[in-house]
């Protein structure tokens, strides 16, 4: 059975149309960690940042009815946080040369490449924090998620009791999401750790 993980950008925009609670949430959790970087990016103020990501989503779950189902989600969510960090600034009263350097970077990259931009972005991210995991725990971590491979597989290829390789994985969350959690509102990052790639 197809769950909401599953559906692509556009089903998605139809169901938030249709004011899916669901479909809301899974767009939130695909996206906020990437936007969330974006604009810290931006601003380098994590507190303004999340804030700013928080009112990004609301406004897209209030605004759900004139998203056009063919957009580019990635690109509309992007342009959306460029223009409330350029909003923010200015009514900062920040100095006008920061303003115009803001504005050239954000309009630096193209719309047809965010979402690559942001995947790649957001995937280089965790693995350096993976590969900043103890040895042996990260050796267990990638199994698990990279090789796809059960709690009781790893256990039998590494000579460790089923309980060893689940308490390696658990640590390892653990600490990936302590690490990770300054790129994502509420440590939505999870999402994108629990996934067997």
């Amino acid at each position: 059975m197809k769950t909401y993980a599953d559906f692509t950008d556009a089903e998605l925009i139809v169901l938030l149309k249709e004011r899916d609670h669901t479909a809301f949430t899974e767009i939130y959790n695909r996206y906020s960690v990437l936007m969330f970087y974006k604009v810290n990016q931006m601003l380098r103020d994590e507190e303004v940042s999340k804030d700013l990501v928080q009112d990004l989503f609301v406004g897209l779950w209030d605004k759900s009815a004139l998203i056009q189902e063919n957009n580019n989600l990635s690109g509309y969510l992007y342009v959306g946080a460029r223009n409330s960090v350029l909003k923010f600034i200015q009514r900062s009263k920040l100095k006008n040369d920061y303003v115009s350097s803001l504005a050239a970077y954000a309009s630096e990259v193209s719309m047809e490449t965010i979402q690559d931009i942001d995947e790649r972005e957001l995937r280089g991210i965790v693995q350096r924090e993976i590969d900043n995991l103890p040895a042996k725990m990260k050796l267990i971590f990638e199994m698990s998620r990279k090789e796809n491979l059960s709690h009781a597989e790893i256990a039998g290829r590494l000579g460790l009791s089923d309980q060893t390789v689940k308490k390696q994985v658990n640590n390892a969350l653990k600490i990936l999401r302590t690490k990770l959690s300054v790129y994502a509102p509420l440590g939505l990052v999870i999402l994108e750790l629990s996934k067997r790639n």
